[in-house]
C-alpha cells in the first residue's frame, strides 16, 4: 500500500474515531469560552424571584420561626438546609437547589434556584477531565489523534491545491493567526 493510501486511510479512521469527542470538546469549548467573559455560566442555569417580607429584622430578631415565616412565603419550606449571617445586613438561607437572600434593613427578600444546564454541564464534566482516570488517557488519546489528523489532513491533496499550492498558503495563516493573537495580548 502507498504512503497515501495509508495517509488517507488514517486521518479518515481517526476522524470516525474521535467524532464525538470533536463535538463534546467544540461545544464545550464554545461554552467555557463565554462562560469565562462572564456572559452567562454554561454549567448552570440560575432564576431569581423576588418578594417582600413587609418589615425590618436584626440579627438578634432571627429565629427558627422567622427562618420559617420567610420560607412560608417564598414557598420554599421543604427545600432549608441551614442558614447564616454574610453581613450585619443580610441573611442567607440556604436551600437545596439554590439559596434565599434576605436583606434585613429593607425586608427584601431575593429566592435563587440554581439547576444544571443540560448537555453544557456533561460536556463541560468531560471537558474539565473531572472522571480524571481512564478519561485521562482516552483524552490525551484524542490530543494525539488530532496532531495526527492534522498533519496527515496537510497531504491529503495533492498539487496546486495541496500542501505544495494554496493549501501551504492557508496553512500559514492558520499559523499566524494564533501568533498575532499571541503578539497582541501578550507583547503590545
Amino acid at each position: 500500500m502507498k504512503w497515501r493510501k495509508w495517509n488517507r486511510w488514517i486521518h479518515r479512521e481517526l476522524g470516525y474515531l474521535f467524532f464525538g469527542m470533536s463535538i463534546i470538546y467544540g461545544i464545550s469549548g464554545i461554552a467555557l469560552n463565554h462562560g469565562v467573559a462572564r456572559h452567562w455560566n454554561p454549567g448552570i442555569i440560575t432564576r431569581s424571584v423576588s418578594y417582600d417580607y413587609n418589615r425590618s429584622i436584626t440579627k438578634t430578631d432571627v429565629t427558627r420561626e422567622v427562618i420559617e415565616e420567610i420560607l412560608e412565603i417564598t414557598g420554599e419550606k421543604n427545600s432549608f438546609k441551614q442558614y447564616y449571617f454574610p453581613t450585619s445586613d443580610d441573611l442567607m438561607i440556604y436551600l437545596k437547589g439554590g439559596h434565599i437572600n434576605v436583606h434585613m434593613p429593607s425586608g427584601t427578600i431575593s429566592v435563587t434556584r440554581v439547576r444544571n444546564r443540560p448537555v453544557f454541564n456533561e460536556v463541560n464534566y468531560l471537558h474539565y477531565n473531572k472522571p480524571k482516570k481512564l478519561w485521562t488517557w482516552f483524552s490525551d488519546l484524542f490530543a494525539l489523534g488530532l496532531v495526527l489528523m492534522a498533519i496527515s489532513g496537510l497531504f491529503l491533496v495533492k498539487g496546486k491545491k495541496g500542501i505544495t499550492g494554496r493549501g501551504g498558503l492557508t496553512t500559514l495563516i492558520g499559523i499566524f493567526i494564533p501568533l498575532i493573537f499571541l503578539a497582541i495580548y501578550l507583547w503590545f
